[in-house]
């Protein structure tokens, strides 16, 4: 690696100096997330200009270029600037084993990838970055699930009447999940801490 790879790489970087190891590193980038994720939970949008959105999108999309080159792995990267958030996809012509190990096991490595991602737009701007990183349609698809597990909770809440408490999930995926039972009718919180986060759904 270069030295200017080696500079821009610079929450890789980091990990390397404080000699953690890689279940230490994801660990430490998962409880980065949802403290400055979560508490944007239900207000996504607000007080965020299009120039600022469009400017992180292009230092997230150089930084994930540059780490593919890196790794050797081929894949198109596309910004995209809705409802106030920059969302960043990763997307390949062909099946692509690269791109399907940054996934990682139900969406750890991305979630972490996503982590670093922010940490260079932090770096880079100074400005705290809620950007969404998909890759080979992985959010598209558990959107899909979160969905169902939403339906699901709602009717076993509205039979029984008793809460439904769900699986820990990340910020964002609590954030479907939530819009997706306010339109069923019933109600949702957030419960618990760090990674053991979840939701739990209610009558009321």
């Amino acid at each position: 690696m270069s030295a200017e790879s080696t500079e821009n790489a610079i929450s890789v970087e980091t990990v390397e100096n404080q000699d953690m190891n890689q279940d230490e590193a994801l660990s430490a980038v998962k409880d980065a997330g949802p403290a400055t994720e979560d508490s944007a939970e239900t207000s996504e949008g607000k007080g965020t200009s299009a120039s600022r959105l469009e400017e992180e999108g292009d230092v997230a999309a150089d930084y994930l270029e540059e780490l593919l080159d890196i790794a050797d792995i081929d894949g198109d990267i596309d910004i995209e600037v809705r409802n106030g958030r920059t969302y960043i996809s990763i997307v390949a012509e062909e099946e692509s084993a690269g791109l399907e190990n940054l996934v990682g096991e139900d969406g750890e490595v991305l979630e972490a990838l996503q982590e670093l991602t922010r940490l260079a737009v932090l770096s880079a701007t100074e400005n705290r970055s809620r950007l969404v990183l998909d890759i080979n349609g992985y959010r598209s698809e558990r959107a899909g699930e979160l969905q169902k597990i939403a339906e699901d909770a709602v009717a076993s809440v509205k039979e029984s009447g008793d809460t439904v408490a769900l699986a820990p999930m990340s910020a964002y995926e609590r954030k479907i999940v939530h819009d997706a039972v306010a339109d069923l009718g019933l109600v949702s919180e957030s419960e618990g801490e760090g990674a053991d986060r979840h939701i739990v759904v209610s009558a009321d």
